[in-house]
């Protein structure tokens, strides 16, 4: 594979650090991973998940990704990697102080990065998926609902129904990253994620994982699963779940994670 490292410049002056795969036989116009890096409360990784790993992950993806023909692209997000000036805490505090959020800020980074790949000309822009896991996962899935330009998502160990995380209180186990204010008062995990159908999308989740139990798991799966049977794209939606995983990717995970991106890519 070819492994490049490209530099941005956001809006506000700040150097935006991405890590490139391409393929090294490319013939035509080949599909393209935004890859999201998960948090973990290492702020060190960052960007560095795709080739090197993380211990939720049973092995780095950009060698799987790249052996399916795809480019892959991962930046660093805010607090992460070659950013961990910025601290999450203070970060998250003086954007909610400015009426802003910081989970919007890296949504907006990733929004700026799918932008980026569809103006290479290597790759083909009707065919880009959102893959992470945890953090990762989250940023998939909400990118796959907000941004026309994702068009399948495989978001793994992330995906419950808020509300029931704060009743169980479970909600603390996300970083400040995540919060949204007023977002409960508006809509919820599942009919966020909707907002994606018909696209497909796939979930790995493990019923042992304290950010995806049970009930709050099935709350959103059921909401989510009723408005792809509404469109009747029910055939574009996949969970996968395992009853004794805990916050980690699984062997079959994995497996069923590519072969679904090799179906709709």
């Amino acid at each position: 594979m070819l492994i490049s490292e490209i530099a941005f410049i956001d809006q506000k002056g700040e150097t935006i650090l991405a890590t490139q795969l391409q393929p090294i036989e490319q013939h035509a116009k080949a599909p393209a991973i935004l890859y999201c890096h998960a948090h973990g409360f290492d702020y060190t990784i960052g960007r560095r998940e795709l080739l090197n790993g993380r211990k939720a992950l049973i092995r780095p993806y950009a060698k799987d990704l790249v052996a399916l023909g795809y480019h892959v692209l991962c930046i660093d997000m805010p607090c992460f990697g070659d950013r961990q000036h910025l601290k999450e805490s203070a970060t998250a505090k003086a954007c909610l102080w400015r009426g802003e959020t910081l989970f919007g800020w890296m949504l907006a980074e990733l929004m700026a990065a799918a932008g980026y790949l569809t103006r290479q000309p290597l790759i083909d822009a009707e065919r880009i998926a959102t893959l992470g896991i945890s953090m990762g996962g989250t940023h998939a899935w909400w990118m796959s609902a907000l941004d026309a330009r994702i068009k399948a998502c495989v978001a793994l160990c992330c995906f419950a129904d808020l509300d029931c995380l704060i009743q169980n209180e479970l909600h603390d186990g996300h970083g400040i990253y995540m919060s949204v204010p007023g977002l409960l008062c508006r809509t919820s995990t599942g009919n966020l994620a909707g907002l994606a159908c018909p696209k497909p999308q796939f979930f790995g989740v493990g019923l042992e994982d304290p950010c995806t139990p049970t009930g709050c798991f099935e709350r959103a799966r059921d909401e989510l699963s009723a408005a792809y049977s509404q469109a009747n794209a029910s055939n574009q939606l996949t969970f996968h779940v395992e009853a004794d995983l805990a916050h980690q990717e699984s062997s079959p995970m994995r497996d069923n994670a590519l072969a679904f991106l090799k179906r709709h890519l």
